[in-house]
């Protein structure tokens, strides 16, 4: 359910971007972000912008995607009014919530929609997150139909006792069979992961990374959980019910996991996410860690374009009157400062195997030798990537992340 939402300045009626944009936003690639935000019981750890169903105030689940579809026409108009003039759509990501919650015909809609008012590039990716309780072989290939390419489900973990701690409902069986039949037609696939619930050990996080790779899926992603404030879990812990997550218990569940990814042929090329190949690395997520323009779509969704960062208004309800008024669905703006650019390319980048140009960090830290000849010493960045100007986290870099960063930004 939505919480308050972010202060920044007014979205104009009709989403128009100011000039600045037009020239920070050449030479990016353009991407598609969809927010579904529906699930039938919320988990105990989500915070994101989600609603069950009697929470909707008279928004139906069944017609949304034509207010998605609203939104993607008007995103048209708004980039033509603002003189930006985007690139065929590189990769779309539909996310949640819990996007197959939709029927085929839906997303067949939505993507026509896209391809309508953008184009869309010849290597395409097109993605959806899927719980796999609603999945079945004939849903698989009707999206398939549909242009989903590459298929993103929700394991979390293969032991039930953690998967109940999470108020995850799926029957851990589905996952094997929905890999199986998206492979079979041909679609590309990712597991997502959550380590370091509470009391979960490590015998057990060993159990469901063997589960995992046993799939074989193209890619894997694993990310160590949160508690966020407002949550359910977060209000059993306050209340003695569940432990508080153990930092170096996370720490030595993110080194089995780089280890057995090893083992199995899986590369890490972001803190938290591990391809068999380049090619089957998440092209989508990757836009965000480069800092490309995007456009998010649906209650919530927060878009990046020419160095305008906006976000939506985070209920169904107040969303799609918006839409229905023919006036921007966005709630707040901010446009980026070139320091503020700097500091989010550092950010990002520097999560990615590839790296972040030590150039970029001497334009913001005047310390910048000085701090990255000590996080060499530390043992935090690879120092044959630094003779060569990359900076490239080590595997204690990665465990360490937010203390390099800020090393890099503030020295």
């Amino acid at each position: 359910m939505a919480s308050s939402q972010l202060a920044g300045e007014p979205i104009p009626d009709d989403g128009r971007l100011p000039e600045s944009a037009v020239k920070r936003a050449a030479d990016k690639s353009f991407h598609a972000y969809l927010h579904i935000p529906f699930c039938s019981v919320r988990c105990g750890y989500c915070d994101f912008n989600t609603y069950t169903a009697t929470e909707l105030q008279g928004v139906s689940q069944d017609e949304f995607h034509q207010t998605i579809i609203s939104e993607i026409q008007f995103s048209a108009l708004a980039l033509t009014k603002s003189g930006i003039q985007v690139p065929k759509l590189k990769t779309i990501f539909f996310g949640g919530g819990t996007p197959t919650k939709l029927q085929p015909s839906a997303f067949s809609a939505v993507l026509n929609s896209l391809v309508q008012n953008f184009g869309f590039d010849d290597n395409i990716e097109i993605t959806t997150e899927a719980n796999p309780d609603d999945l079945s072989e004939r849903y698989l290939e009707q999206l398939a139909q549909a242009g989903v390419n590459r298929i993103s489900i929700g394991m979390q973990s293969s032991v039930d006792r953690v998967l109940k701690i999470l108020d995850r409902t799926h029957n851990p069986e589905g996952v094997a069979k929905a890999v199986g039949w998206a492979k079979a037609l041909g679609l590309k696939t990712s597991v997502d992961l959550i380590y370091g619930s509470p009391t979960e050990t490590l015998a057990e996080w060993r159990q469901s990374l063997e589960a995992a790779f046993e799939l074989d899926p193209g890619h894997i992603s694993a990310y160590s959980l949160i508690v966020e404030d407002g949550t359910k879990m977060a209000r059993k812990i306050k209340r003695g019910e569940l432990p508080e997550p153990d930092s170096d218990l996370q720490a030595d569940m993110y080194e089995l996991l780089d280890e057995l990814a090893q083992q199995r042929g899986y590369r890490w090329y972001e803190l938290s996410n591990f391809a068999k190949s380049p090619d089957l690395e998440s092209a989508h997520n990757i836009a965000y860690w480069q800092n490309q323009n995007w456009w998010g779509y649906g209650p919530g969704a927060h878009s990046h374009v020419g160095g305008v960062r906006w976000w939506n208004k985070k209920h169904p309800a107040t969303y799609s009157e918006s839409l229905r008024g023919n006036v921007s669905p966005g709630f707040a703006r901010e446009v980026l400062d070139v320091t503020t650019s700097l500091e989010e390319q550092i950010l990002l980048q520097s999560r990615l195997r590839t790296g972040l140009p030590i150039a970029t960090v001497k334009q913001i830290n005047p310390e910048a030798d000085k701090v990255i000849s000590t996080l060499i010493s530390d043992g935090l960045i690879e120092g044959h990537q630094a003779i060569q100007g990359k900076l490239v986290l080590s595997l204690n870099g990665r465990l360490l992340a937010d203390r390099v960063i800020a090393a890099l930004i503030t020295g």
